[in-house]
């Protein structure tokens, strides 16, 4: 679970981070952590890569978009890189567009993903090109092959007022129970409206009003098993 674009924060959204385990970041104004307390990188492969089918639908692909919904850490971002440098066919782009309304600062996600080796490189990609104070747009060429854009400031006008479509989805706000409004149905029929003819959503969320929001936009919805025992996650497709 990744940090939130509530358009609804708590009174105590100011609070600093605690740190769980040395270097586990937990919200203390959402009373969450950032990500799955046994193995986040894991976690956005089964959730995230998986659950949209990449890495294989990369192999048909010229140009691929990627949205996410609270970039946090930036721990998906950086494990979706490092899969698709291994799998990206030469000549083709990805873009990975976050959109995040309180962005961390650099030390803070160096701090978070130095747990992970298999990172180091892209965590110290990251962190290089991070400014100091991120606001507006934070776009970064991560390599030719691979831009990432953080899109700083309220999710849901913020994609309301882009006109980039994307192949697929990562939904990664807190959980439900603690920012429902990341998964209000507003928000989600504007994923959806984002999303091309046969795109795809996952998300570890498997809370009973996030999935009808899914439903309703116009999303077929399935129900697959979640990560490290826990029982659900979504998936689905804009089949229209």
């Amino acid at each position: 679970m990744t940090h939130s674009n509530d358009t609804t924060p708590p009174d105590n959204v100011g609070a600093p981070l605690a740190w769980h385990d040395g270097d586990m970041p937990y919200s203390t104004a959402f009373g969450d952590h950032f990500y799955c307390q046994s193995d986040g990188r894991l976690e956005c492969s089964h959730v995230f890569l998986a659950g949209n089918g990449l890495p294989e639908r990369w192999a048909g692909a010229q140009q691929f978009r990627i949205g996410e919904l609270g970039f946090g850490t930036g721990l998906n971002a950086c494990e979706t890189w490092r899969q698709w440098k291994i799998h990206r066919k030469a000549g083709t782009h990805l873009h990975f567009v976050s959109f995040e309304l309180y962005p961390m600062q650099s030390q803070q996600i160096d701090r978070a993903l130095s747990r992970w080796p298999e990172l180091d490189l892209e965590r110290q990609t990251l962190v290089d090109h991070w400014p100091a104070k991120p606001q507006g747009t934070v776009k970064v060429a991560l390599d030719p092959q691979t831009t990432l854009s953080v899109v700083c400031g309220d999710a849901l006008s913020s994609l309301s007022e882009s006109s980039l479509i994307f192949d697929a989805w990562f939904l990664d706000g807190f959980a439900p129970s603690r920012n429902s409004a990341m998964w209000s149905q507003e928000l989600m029929q504007q994923v959806f409206n984002h999303t091309i003819p046969g795109g795809s959503f996952a998300t570890y969320a498997a809370a009973g009003f996030v999935r009808r929001n899914l439903i309703a936009t116009g999303y077929a919805v399935e129900r697959r098993a979640g990560f490290a025992g826990k029982r659900e996650m979504l998936c689905g497709r804009r089949t229209n």
